[in-house]
Order: structure tokens, then C-alpha cells, then sequence
């Protein structure tokens, strides 16, 4: 993708003529292009509803191989003799993702499993279109140095650079499997995993280029959404689990997204899949974003400017602090009490980094990681409920998170 292409993905998603999003022309840009499609997917607080609903078709409708194609691609990327260990392989692909293609397989025991390899060049292609539009925002930036203070597109490039790389390295998905596991064995007298499950890995079978885990049949919270039938409390009870994993352990799935979620038939158990890219944060930021979330559950704009300040690298301190303060009560004096349709979460947020920065403040890179899993979450809920005040329906997993910091 030059830079030509990237200004014309950007038009294509910002554009107010009508037209949706070529997604198939975005798929052939290559997976940076995905990925900032899928982003943008959720951002129905300033996109059309209509063209987020067709963006997030980047989660789950890519292009498929052929049957043959994949075959040779696990015989020629697995362990030796791969193919050996099953009874049989499923031609058609189960999912085609930006990352990688999914199968359906059974293996000589008679267990049903799915087979995941990474595309061919995907890693190569996506470097290179990683570098060149990292060299078109520092060539913006010689001309219109704001843009690194305002936003900061560069760390949000290197985010997405970060969580993808992960991704496509397929052995790390089977270690986010044992890490995110073991914190949810550790903790389990102590607080409720119940709804929490992720799928057995045959780890002998897995690389970096393919893996094998259990089939599971439940649908994602993504076609759920589509369907219309995802249930708005399903949503709070993973933001119950989710929130734990980010807010009190600093380690959490990096990348949870609507596709990445499965379900059982009666949305009483969350499957976490894709754990290629384990997001870490330290206790500064998790608990400076934790007591800011928790300020703007009480109302409490004076309060959330504190633990915003003491979350940033270097803390405001007096003129410049006093300043921030009274400008956050005015960004939040709407707030209360709104649903997100009216405010969404994901905006106020993204304006309040930008004004933390304009104050002078800057954030560690991890805190992009917290934030998009929230922005993630808050876009699930304009498509599921648009009329949820969200930030008064998470305050009971909030208050309860406090007792673990």
C-alpha cells in the first residue's frame, strides 16, 4: 500500500458522498488496510451506521484460499508429518481472516478440531506497508508538527504494528492461551471465570505457521450483532471478565474485538480466541485509567483529571493542572447520564487524550492497548444498544474491581 492508496482508504472511510467502502479492493491493499478498516468498524460515534455495519464484515468475510491452496500451505508451513494426524480436513474454509485461514478437522482420535495457518508473504507485506506509511506521517509532521501532539497516528501505527506481528506468530497465540488461562486458574477462588473458557490447544501440532485447537461451535458476538440477536447483558458480563483481566491484573487480550469472542447457544459463556497478542500494562496506567473510569462512574470530573495526570508520564503540576481540570469539567459537563448514542464513550475518551496532550501530557504506548479494548466494547454497544447508559451499567463491576487494586 503507497501513500497514494492509504489517502485513498482514508477518503473512502471519512467520505460523506454515500458510497460505502470497496471491501474488497480494501482486502487487496493488503492487511494493514484491514486492520484500519475493522478499527473503524466500531467508530459509529462520528461514521455512519450503515458504513460501520459493512466495514465490520473485515472481521470475518475475507478472501478464501482454495481447498488445494490450503492444503499445500499446512503441508509445506506445519510440523513434519502434520497431515498424518488427522482422519480427515474439511475443504471449505471455516473462516477466511485478514491474519490467516481456518478448517475444520478431525483427527484420528475422532476429535473435532480447527486448523489455523497464517497466509503466505502476510508477514513481509505487512512490514513494508507498516514502513511506508510510517514515513508518510513523519513527512506530514515536518510540515504540520501538531499532528504528532494531536492523536499521535504514529503510536497508534505502532499499536497496530505491535498487536499484528503478535498475531501472526502463531506460537503466541498458543502461549496468550496458557497465560490468559493460568491467571483465570490462579484467581478463580477469588473471583467469578465462570463465563470464561478458551479452547484446548494440541500444542505438539502448532508453530509459528499453524495451529490446532478444539472446534467450537458457538457463533461470534460479531454475527451475533448482525443477526440482531446479541443480548446487551452478554456485553456487560464480558466487560465483567475482560475488565478484570485489564484493570486488575494488567494483562489482558490485546485485541479483543467483536470476532474475536464465541458464545454458546445461550450467551452464558465467552470462548476467547485469536490470543496472539497479550496486551501488558503496568500498574501506573491500569490503575490510573482504572480510578479514571471509576471518577467518571461518581461524576467526579475533578477527580478523573487527577488520575488522568498521575497516569501520565510526567504528572501535571500547577497552573498547567489547574487549567486541564477546568477544561475536562467542560468536555464532561454533558456527560451524565447519556446514553451512548447521545455520547459515545469512544469519543470522550479520544478527546480527552487529546486534551491531556495539548496540556502537556504524554502517555505510554500501553495505554492504546486498554483503550481500544474499550473502544471495542463501546462500539459493540451502539450496535446492540444504542440507548445504554453505559457508564452507569458498568459502576457495580467497577466498585467491585476497586477491592483487588
Amino acid at each position: 500500500m503507497n501513500w497514494i492508496q492509504f489517502g485513498r482508504l482514508i477518503h473512502s472511510i471519512y467520505s460523506h458522498n454515500g458510497k460505502l467502502p470497496d471491501l474488497d479492493w480494501i482486502q487487496s491493499l493488503g492487511l494493514l488496510a484491514v486492520k484500519l478498516g475493522q478499527v473503524h468498524a466500531l467508530r459509529s460515534d462520528f461514521l455512519e451506521p450503515a458504513k460501520c455495519e459493512h466495514l465490520s464484515k473485515l472481521f470475518r468475510n475475507n478472501h478464501s484460499m482454495g481447498a488445494e491452496d490450503f492444503l499445500q500451505l499446512v503441508e509445506s508451513t506445519a510440523v513434519p508429518d502434520f497431515v498424518s494426524n488427522f482422519e480427515s480436513i474439511e475443504p471449505k474454509s471455516l473462516a477466511s481472516a485478514s491474519v490467516g485461514q481456518v478448517h475444520i478437522g478431525t483427527l484420528k482420535d475422532g476429535n473435532k478440531v480447527v486448523i489455523k495457518a497464517v497466509k503466505k508473504d502476510v508477514r513481509k507485506n505487512f512490514k513494508r506497508d507498516v514502513s511506508s506509511v510510517r514515513s508518510l506521517f513523519k513527512f506530514i509532521s515536518l510540515f504540520y508538527p501538531k499532528l504528532k501532539r494531536v492523536g499521535n497516528p504514529e503510536a497508534i501505527l505502532n499499536d497496530i504494528e505491535e498487536y499484528t506481528l503478535s498475531e501472526l506468530d502463531l506460537k503466541k497465540e498458543v502461549e496468550g492461551v496458557k497465560v490468559l488461562s493460568s491467571i483465570k486458574e490462579e484467581d478463580k477462588n477469588k473471583y467469578d471465570f465462570s463465563k470464561v473458557d478458551f479452547a484446548k490447544v494440541y500444542e505438539p501440532l502448532c508453530n509459528q505457521n499453524v495451529m490446532v485447537s478444539d472446534f467450537i461451535p458457538g457463533p461470534s458476538l460479531d454475527e451475533l450483532i448482525e443477526q440482531g440477536n446479541l443480548e446487551y447483558n452478554t456485553l456487560l458480563e464480558l466487560f465483567k471478565v475482560h475488565g478484570y483481566y485489564m484493570f486488575c491484573k494488567g494483562v489482558f487480550h490485546g485485541d479483543l474485538h467483536p470476532g474475536n469472542v464465541l458464545v454458546d447457544e445461550a450467551q452464558s459463556r465467552f470462548y476467547f480466541i485469536d490470543t496472539g497478542y497479550i496486551g501488558r500494562v503496568n500498574s501506573k496506567i491500569r490503575k490510573g485509567l482504572f480510578y479514571f473510569f471509576k471518577a467518571l462512574t461518581e461524576n467526579d470530573f475533578n477527580e478523573a483529571a487527577n488520575s488522568l495526570s498521575e497516569m501520565a508520564e510526567v504528572p501535571l503540576t500547577g497552573d498547567a493542572m489547574k487549567k486541564f481540570q477546568l477544561d475536562l469539567i467542560e468536555l464532561y459537563k454533558d456527560f451524565p447520564g447519556k446514553s451512548v448514542s447521545e455520547i459515545s464513550l469512544t469519543r470522550q475518551m479520544m478527546e480527552t487524550i487529546k486534551l491531556g496532550v495539548q496540556t502537556g501530557m504524554s502517555f505510554h504506548q500501553g495505554i492504546f492497548a486498554i483503550v481500544r479494548s474499550l473502544m471495542y466494547l463501546d462500539g459493540m454497544v451502539l450496535r446492540c444498544n444504542p440507548d445504554a447508559v453505559l457508564m452507569e451499567d458498568i459502576k457495580p463491576f467497577i466498585d467491585d474491581f476497586d477491592r483487588f487494586l
